[in-house]
């Protein structure tokens, strides 16, 4: 569960740190104090996208810290060990994620000026905008993410955010209208979303196959011609029986043969030179050798010169008769010269033909049969057809058990909501889900899901966003909203202002509705409802001040008598009277006899 939280230079919070405790936790504070932002500020820790408009009015970067505590078996726990991420206490994970200016001068008085005056207007949106506007928000935003310590992506801290914890927007209820909502809320529900990815993955095959077969029943001519063509192409180049390594050789073959009397006249003439005649090289080497020999009898420094000439002589000796065995090799055959030239001729006309070098050749083979084999593959309609059938029957397989999945699940989920909305003022209406075959099979399975509700007893059923007020569409979607919460498998459930649109009796009922699944998971909300507050086993306020020119928020954990303090102001507004504390400390006590 969320342990703390630490912020620093964030909006209008300059500096905070707040621990929380297990069960149900209400934040409560006058609007524009700063309720929400404290949401947003642990919303990017867990890996929302970074904005420079949330850096505070003359600071550089804004922190935010989320300390966690785990237990071994949570699906956190297991992610963090296998990313090798969990650190030195293994059940401890603390999320830091930091947004920096990129070098906004911090004496940028009119820019900073006009945020504060923004930021001061009470709602971060407001101050989005309006230091938007202002050209406060002009430098590109540097964010970084570290999860116990290292840095990692933003994508890796969204992922682990999603086993840690789940927020509920303010504004959660108005999904509720899109109809790929409602269906991701049945899937969620019934923990369907392997089988949804894989009904996916089957479509998609399937439609590639469809995609396929259509194209060469258009193309079949093209494909035909297509064969015989790299058919003629395969036969060519393999009777050329050509490799990288023969054409060396034959290039080398061919160049010592175009020369072979060159060669033949140059190794003769070096033969020649070094041992034919009295002027030979190996004559004189001989003679001077035997001359120094007879002379270093009078000088001792001589014998390292005739060892130098006697190693010359045997190097001589061995390139004479190395010639003379290579003149003796080399031959002169017009013959095989001719082979040769064929064979060149052959080759380099396959690669103009097929416009590649030489050496591309073999590559140009190898390309040929694969798109052979590919053709082949396919190498009739039926073939197509057959794996096509296949390939929908394995769709079809999937997406009907899928569609058993989802009727027995929307039964229940639809039994659930309708008892929680008979709590929250709705008595008599029903929630149903309906389930319509589609018209034409899609990715995400066989039928349309709809939610759909009777408000009264008595009315018929009809699509929720035709039938439902805005009061109920927010109390149907807190009753759903709970409903899934006590199925998930996060620790902690965050709350932000869904009670909106509600009040009296059913506040109440929301307060204990969120009283009782504390009981099961940490539950933080962020309320305007004294109803609600009073339900909670924490309570935190959320205050904003001014300050030489600076506005600032700061919280505060509330003892029992500040809690009657807070709820007497939810209840009465700007004039707290003695009779407003008295119904507060009423409230209070009779939401702790509630609980009992």
């Amino acid at each position: 569960m969320l342990r703390a939280l630490t912020i620093h230079n964030f909006v209008i919070v300059e500096s905070l740190e707040l621990e929380f405790g297990g069960g149900f936790s209400a934040l409560t504070g006058e609007t524009g104090a700063g309720k929400s932002i404290l949401i947003d500020a642990l919303s990017l820790a867990l890996g929302e996208r970074a904005d420079v408009s949330v850096i505070r009015a003359g600071s550089e970067r804004a922190e935010v810290s989320a300390e966690f505590d785990l237990s071994t078996s949570s699906p956190a726990h297991a992610w963090l060990r296998e990313q090798g991420l969990d650190g030195e206490n293994t059940m401890q994970c603390l999320l830091r994620r930091t947004v920096d200016s990129g070098g906004r001068a911090e004496g940028d008085a009119s820019a900073n000026a006009t945020r504060a005056g923004a930021v001061a207007s009470a709602t971060r949106s407001e101050a989005v905008a309006n230091a938007t506007r202002s050209g406060a928000v002009a430098s590109p935003t540097r964010s970084r993410a570290f999860i116990n310590g290292t840095p990692v992506t933003v994508q890796q801290l969204r992922a682990l955010s999603e086993l840690l914890i789940d927020i509920h927007g303010q504004h959660a209820h108005q999904s509720l209208l899109r109809a790929e909502a409602q269906r991701d809320l049945l899937d969620q529900y019934g923990a369907l979303n392997e089988q949804v990815q894989q009904v996916g993955e089957r479509y998609r095959a399937w439609q590639a196959l469809h995609k396929a077969r259509v194209t060469f029943e258009t193309n079949a001519a093209a494909f035909a011609a297509e064969r015989a063509q790299l058919e003629e192409q395969v036969r060519e180049l393999d009777a050329l029986a050509f490799t990288p390594e023969s054409w060396r050789e034959l290039q080398d073959e061919h160049k010592r043969l175009a020369h072979a009397a060159s060669l033949l006249e140059g190794a003769s003439a070096a033969h020649d030179a070094l041992a034919e005649g009295e002027a030979a090289i190996l004559a004189q080497s001989n003679a001077i050798t035997a001359r120094l020999r007879e002379l270093r009898e009078y000088d001792a420094a001589l014998d390292d010169i005739v060892t130098l000439l006697e190693s010359a002589d045997v190097q001589l000796r061995e390139a004479t008769h190395a010639l003379r065995r290579y003149r003796d090799r080399l031959d002169l055959d017009p013959q095989r010269l001719q082979e040769i030239d064929a064979r060149l001729d052959a080759v380099h006309r396959a690669a103009r033909k097929y416009r590649v070098n030489a050496e591309a050749l073999t590559e140009l083979l190898t390309d040929a049969r694969a798109r052979l084999a590919e053709l082949g593959a396919v190498a009739s309609v039926d073939e197509l057809r057959q794996k096509e059938i296949a390939a929908e029957r394995d769709y079809a397989k999937l997406a009907e058990k899928l569609s058993s999945e989802r009727h027995r699940i929307a039964k229940d989920l639809s039994a659930k909501v309708t008892e929680s909305l008979q709590s929250l003022a709705m008595a008599g209406a029903r929630f149903e889900i309906a389930l319509t075959p589609l018209p034409a099979a899609s990715a995400h399975g066989l039928e349309q899901v709809e939610f759909q509700v009777s408000s009264h007893q008595g009315l018929p059923l009809g699509a929720i966003g035709k039938i439902a007020s805005g009061g109920e569409l927010s109390r149907i979607s807190l009753a759903i909203q709970v409903v899934l919460a006590k199925v998930a498998a996060v620790p902690t459930l965050i709350f932000d202002e869904v009670d909106s649109g509600i009040g009296g009796r059913v506040a109440e009922i929301v307060g204990r509705m969120l009283k009782q699944l504390g009981r099961d998971r940490q539950v933080l909300c962020v309320t305007h409802l004294p109803q609600v507050a009073a339900c909670a086993d924490h309570q935190f306020s959320v205050a904003k001040k001014e300050s030489k020119g600076t506005v600032t928020s700061s919280i505060t954990t509330l003892d029992r008598p500040a809690r009657i303090e807070e709820i007497a102001r939810m209840l009465g507004g700007v004039k707290i009277t003695d009779t407003t504390r008295q119904h507060a400390a009423e409230l209070l006590s009779g939401a702790s006899k509630g609980r009992k």
